[in-house]
C-alpha cells in the first residue's frame, strides 16, 4: 500500500515532464521559423534597397546592411518626392518622368537636395521649404546633423535650424510664422507618423543618407544650404 501511494505521484510528475518536453519541441521549430522569416524579410529589403538606390553610394566605413535597409526605407517611403526641387515631376530626369508614361529615372542633381516650396501657412509669412538631406563635408547627412539630432528630429519634429521662428504677437512677415503654428517645429515633415519607426530603422535611414552623394546648395540660411567640400 505504501509503495503504491508513491508510484502514483511519480507517474504524474513523469507525465507532466513529458508534456512540457513535447510542448517545447513542438513550439521550437515555429519560433525558429519565425526568426528565419524575419531575417529573410530583412535580407530581401536590403537586397531590394541596393537595387532601387538611384545614385552611386559611398560605402566606405559604412555598415552595408544598414545602408541597404535604409535605401529601402527612404526610397519606398518616397522621401525624395518632398526633399527634391519643386513639384513631383522635377525629381525625375528629362525623359524619365513616369507621369508622362516614361521610364522612371531619378534626377541625381536634385536627389534629396531639398527645395520644394510648400507655401506659407498664412499669407505674408515664411514659406515652408524642404531641407537638404544629403551629407555635407563632414560626411553627416542633413547638413552635418548627428545621429542623435536625426533621431530627435524624427521623433519630435523639432526644427534644429530654426529657419521659421514663431512671429512676435501682432507681427507677420516672411521671416516667421504666426501662432497657433509653432515655429520650433517642422511644419510639413510627417514626423507624427515617422516617429514610430524603430531605432534600428532610423539608424538604417541615417546610414543611407550618409552614403548618398552631396548635393550643394545656396548659402545659409537657405533650406537647401550644404557645403560639400
Amino acid at each position: 500500500m505504501t509503495s503504491w501511494r508513491f508510484v502514483k505521484p511519480a507517474a504524474a510528475v513523469a507525465a507532466f515532464a513529458a508534456f512540457l518536453l513535447a510542448a517545447m519541441l513542438s513550439s521550437s521549430p515555429r519560433v525558429r521559423a519565425t526568426d528565419d522569416d524575419d531575417e529573410e524579410r530583412n535580407e530581401s529589403k536590403i537586397h531590394r534597397g541596393f537595387e532601387i538606390a538611384p545614385v552611386p553610394l559611398n560605402l566606405e566605413g559604412k555598415n552595408r546592411r544598414l545602408v541597404g535597409l535604409g535605401s529601402y526605407l527612404v526610397n519606398t517611403m518616397y522621401c525624395n518626392e518632398c526633399h527634391s526641387a519643386g513639384p513631383a515631376i522635377n525629381q525625375y530626369s528629362p525623359g524619365g518622368v513616369p507621369y508622362f508614361g516614361q521610364p522612371k529615372i531619378i534626377n541625381p542633381a536634385t536627389y534629396l537636395g531639398g527645395g520644394r516650396d510648400f507655401g506659407a501657412p498664412v499669407p505674408g509669412s515664411a514659406h515652408i521649404i524642404s531641407r537638404n538631406l544629403t551629407p555635407d563635408k563632414t560626411g553627416m547627412p542633413e547638413g552635418g546633423h548627428t545621429f542623435a539630432d536625426f533621431v530627435l528630429i524624427m521623433r519630435t519634429g523639432v526644427d534644429l535650424d530654426n529657419l521659421h521662428p514663431t512671429c512676435p504677437t501682432g507681427i507677420v512677415n516672411t521671416g516667421c510664422i504666426p501662432a497657433p503654428f509653432r515655429g520650433d517645429l517642422l511644419q510639413t515633415m510627417p514626423w507624427p507618423a515617422l516617429k514610430d519607426l524603430t531605432d534600428h530603422d532610423l539608424r538604417a535611414m541615417y546610414e543611407y543618407l550618409s552614403a548618398v552623394p552631396c548635393v550643394a546648395g545656396p548659402p545659409a540660411p537657405d533650406p537647401r544650404h550644404n557645403d560639400c567640400f
